[in-house]
């Protein structure tokens, strides 16, 4: 999509969730057990078509791609909005369309695009990196159905989602596995996190029924892509929401009076200001070459990259938003707050700065190969 244009997706998506996401529905939402508003969930899907952004339109959706869904989760995140989009869309979604089953998504994917589904992914049991090893749910077949045993103590909007999609280990090795949340074997437990404008729940697999996504044994290739994919998705989440408190900080500082004048013309501000735009645009850099990259075999290595840069700077940004707020700035009843809380969850999510380090280098070393 031209640059124009994504502009344009930028402006909709905006104006939508300047109505929608204020900072009195963000704070009423997270108080929930749902944790988001179910006819904003159908209105963002029907009148804006944004659940069909990344997926194909033989399966529904615009045929757009991740330049554009990246742009879509950066005004999401400047809006801290309380959605399952991430754990639908970014994840769920994509899993299926990784596998390459088309019964799958034939089955799944509309009811994400219009709206009528929430969906969530198990890669592992505590959301960290992908790692095959980390996958500790199990799975038997009996009589041609499989029976998922186990218990994952940490899944992005567990609670609330309508299909439950796991890895799991079955005896010819990783599967992804589909689960309706309704079906019997299924308990799912709420949990109160550092980011209440994110949910999580644990749960937990007595033999519940569970159908095939992809070939048996086949998954670990294509959820690693999944997973790389999510990453992109989270930040630019982190991007978008590192601009908000960018924003902040400058509005504030130009607003606050001390001794006759506005903060912002103290050099010490201006200094502070200044290397938050550097972390910003830096972040934003890091994103956008992600996205471009997102379906070739640069992906693993730049969304490694987008991590650690765009993790490190979000909470950076978020800390300096509220120093320069002040003792405002530490209160619950100031947004500040909030985005800290943000931008240090999701910097743990699918591996912290120091993991995709070191996961760069290892990428960067088979890739030249010994010396």
């Amino acid at each position: 999509m031209p640059t124009g244009e994504l502009d344009e997706l930028r402006a909709v998506v905006r104006d939508y969730l300047t109505a929608t996401s204020p900072s009195e529905t963000v704070r009423k939402l997270m108080a929930t057990e749902t944790g988001y508003d179910e006819a904003s969930w159908r209105q963002m899907a029907g009148e804006l078509g944004l659940h069909g952004i990344g997926v194909p339109e033989r399966w529904g959706g615009a045929g757009a791609g991740m330049a554009e869904l990246a742009v879509v989760f950066q005004e999401m995140g400047r809006a801290l909005l309380c959605s399952p989009f991430f754990a639908t869309i970014a994840m769920a979604a994509q899993a299926i369309l990784a596998s390459g089953d088309d019964a799958a998504a034939e089955e799944f994917i509309a009811g994400f695009v219009d709206g009528s589904a929430t969906a969530t992914l198990i890669l592992n049991g505590r959301l960290g990196a992908w790692d095959p090893g980390a996958v500790t749910l199990r799975a038997d077949r009996s009589g041609g159905a499989y029976r998922v045993h186990g218990e994952a103590p940490l899944v992005i909007d567990g609670h609330t989602a309508d299909v439950i999609l796991a890895a799991a280990n079955t005896e010819a090795g990783i599967s992804l596995l589909a689960i309706r949340a309704g079906s019997e074997g299924v308990r799912r437990t709420p949990l109160a996190g550092l980011d209440r404008t994110r949910k999580f729940a644990r749960l937990e697999f007595g033999g519940v029924r569970a159908a095939l996504i992809g070939p048996e044994g086949a998954a670990a290739n294509f959820l690693a892509h999944t997973s790389d994919l999510a990453i992109v998705a989270l930040t630019a989440e982190q991007v978008g929401a590192a601009q908000r408190c960018l924003d902040m900080a400058v509005d504030y500082a130009k607003q606050r009076i001390q001794f006759g004048r506005p903060i912002g013309s103290f050099q010490a501000i201006k200094h502070r200001c200044a290397d938050m735009l550097v972390q910003v645009e830096g972040a934003l850099s890091a994103v956008t070459h992600a996205a471009e990259v997102a379906h070739t075999d640069d992906l693993a290595a730049t969304a490694s990259v987008a991590k650690m840069v765009c993790s490190e700077a979000f909470l950076h940004v978020a800390l300096d938003n509220m120093r320069i707020h002040g003792g405002i700035g530490f209160t619950w009843e100031h947004d500040a707050h909030l985005f800290v809380r943000r931008a240090k969850a999701t910097q743990l999510i699918f591996g912290d700065p120091d993991y995709h380090a070191q996961r760069l280098a290892t990428l960067v070393s088979a890739t030249k190969g010994p010396t």
